[in-house]
């Protein structure tokens, strides 16, 4: 009787430990993935749906082992949706806390301020992690800023989320407009930004251009805007040289050197900053403004003035080998 109770003395430990020893060793040692893989969790998936998603991508070794041992060394919190990067060997231990409390990848898609609806288009359809049909984007829906992605995620549903932050944005800041600039439609707002958004890349100018294209609607005096002539040669990309006098002479709607008033529709996506610039322009009397050669631009009241500054300005270039 003495024997037969070292033996159960002995053999419980053993029955018990060995098995731990084993479990442990499948939780926290090294997994079988000899590469960096990526696993993407849907929603709404469980331990035990990601356990057979795991080990049939080779990431673990068996299903079974890992939900075992998520019960009795992991917690109880839910897995996460999204995409992740598994380390090369890494072990289920450290898979489980990825997926539980790690940060998904983030993808992110961006359009910068003044970037044409025609760009974001082909940005859109050269990534390889959208799927889906390329929408055609009305130009100035777009709010400019950088958004996250989740791969596989379709086309139209990113560009829904850009023309949903626009119509917010537009929204927010419509009814805290200042009542000087001659614009009376939220839609009249977002062009005259466009246009000011492509005349200038010096952040601080962007109010004084405004006001500047404010007074000439007030009055009725032409834009004279470059961008708007450009814009329906190019769809809002770069020119790469000069306007052409063919091109200013054209009968085209976007040509402010013949029209008055705005033209029909935005030539770029404004950022913030631009329309918040048409809906509080800076208070001058200036009508007009020309490059100084620095960046930025000289402005001017009188037509006299603007000579003047046209004329410095051609010397720069011929000081330049610009002309």
């Amino acid at each position: 009787m003495r024997r037969l109770w070292r033996r159960l003395a002995l053999g419980i430990p053993l029955a018990v430990g060995v098995p731990l020893l084993v479990l442990s060793w499948r939780w926290y040692g090294p997994g079988p993935s000899t590469r960096p893989m990526t696993v993407i969790v849907p929603e709404g998936a469980t331990v035990t749906s990601t356990a057979n998603n795991l080990q049939r991508l080779g990431v673990i070794a068996s299903a079974r082992w890992f939900r075992v041992g998520a019960k009795a060394f992991g917690s109880r919190d839910s897995v996460q949706a999204g995409e992740f990067e598994v380390l090369k060997g890494a072990s289920a231990a450290s898979i489980l806390d990825l997926l539980q409390h790690g940060r998904p990848v983030q993808r992110l898609i961006t359009v910068t301020e003044g970037m044409p609806s025609i760009v974001v288009e082909e940005k859109l359809a050269a990534n390889q992690y959208l799927t889906g049909p390329n929408p055609v984007i009305a130009e100035g829906s777009l709010l400019p800023d950088s958004y996250s992605f989740e791969r596989a995620e379709a086309r139209t549903a990113v560009v829904a989320r850009m023309q949903s932050a626009m119509a917010r944005a537009v929204d927010r800041l419509w009814p805290k407009r200042d009542y000087v600039c001659p614009i009376v439609t939220k839609e009249q707002a977002v062009i005259l930004a466009s246009i000011v958004e492509k005349e200038t890349g010096k952040a601080s100018e962007r109010p004084m251009i405004a006001g500047v294209y404010c007074n000439r609607l007030r009055i009725g005096m032409k834009l004279d805007a470059d961008p708007t002539v450009i814009y329906p040669v190019t769809k809002g990309k770069p020119l790469g040289r000069r306007i052409l006098r063919s091109e200013l002479n054209s009968e085209s709607p976007y040509n402010t050197y013949r029209r008055a008033g705005l033209p029909p529709g935005p030539i770029a996506n404004p950022g913030k900053a631009s329309i918040e610039a048409v809906l509080h322009p800076a208070q001058t009397k200036a009508l007009y403004f020309v490059a100084d050669g620095t960046g930025g631009h000289a402005f001017a009241e009188t037509l006299a003035e603007q000579q003047k500054n046209v004329a410095r300005w051609f010397q720069i270039r011929r000081q330049r080998g610009q002309m």
